[in-house]
């Protein structure tokens, strides 16, 4: 069987669980810092978990799982931008334009025994295979300007690299965070 994309959703929610929070700690990232603010997560569920899970039943859910032969190996958190309020109302990552871009926020490939495999790049192309289905006319990232993993307590946004290699272009730039890494704006034209 090959590498299959499938959007997140109540049926597949223990799969995003495996990828992502396989303890299912409720402490841990459940994909949610980059989208919701602690109130609007709050008012989804008493848990992140329970946030997560109940934006799996709006249309388009958060996002879409990779799977290897039937297994859980990818996440990429992808939706219309305006769907994403945190990053709608991000002073820091601005629109470019008016274009209706959907927004890959996160991406993580499962640890132990799944990593570079290429995962991280079949899951990014099945995830702007997916927004193209839905009708988007373009998906945009956001990773930091540098070609090193900045963060490996979390979860994982990508470099410019990886989405170089998935077709996306550079279109402009951030300011520099509070980490000292500014970010690209990266798009990928459907």
């Amino acid at each position: 069987m090959p590498f299959e994309i499938r959007p997140l959703s109540p049926e597949n929610f223990d799969d995003f669980a495996t990828v992502a929070n396989p303890n299912r700690r409720a402490t841990h990232c459940w994909c949610l810092s980059h989208r919701l603010t602690a109130a609007q997560m709050r008012e989804l569920g008493d848990t992140r978990e329970d946030a997560l899970l109940a934006l799996c039943h709006r249309d388009p859910g958060p996002g879409v799982i990779g799977y290897d032969d039937g297994v859980p190996v990818a996440w990429c958190a992808i939706g219309p931008r305006s769907a994403i309020p945190r990053l709608e109302a991000s002073r820091l990552i601005r629109r470019i334009d008016d274009v209706g871009v959907w927004a890959i926020i996160c991406v993580v490939v499962r640890s132990r025994g799944f990593r570079r495999k290429g995962y991280a790049l079949q899951v990014i192309n099945g995830a702007v295979a997916y927004a193209a289905q839905q009708g988007a006319p373009a998906v945009e990232t956001y990773p930091p300007d540098t070609d090193k993993r900045i963060d490996t307590t979390m979860a994982f946004l990508g470099t410019r690299a990886l989405f170089e290699k998935a077709g996306f272009t550079k279109i402009g730039m951030t300011e520099a965070t509070g980490a000292g890494h500014p970010r690209c704006v990266m798009r990928r034209t459907l």
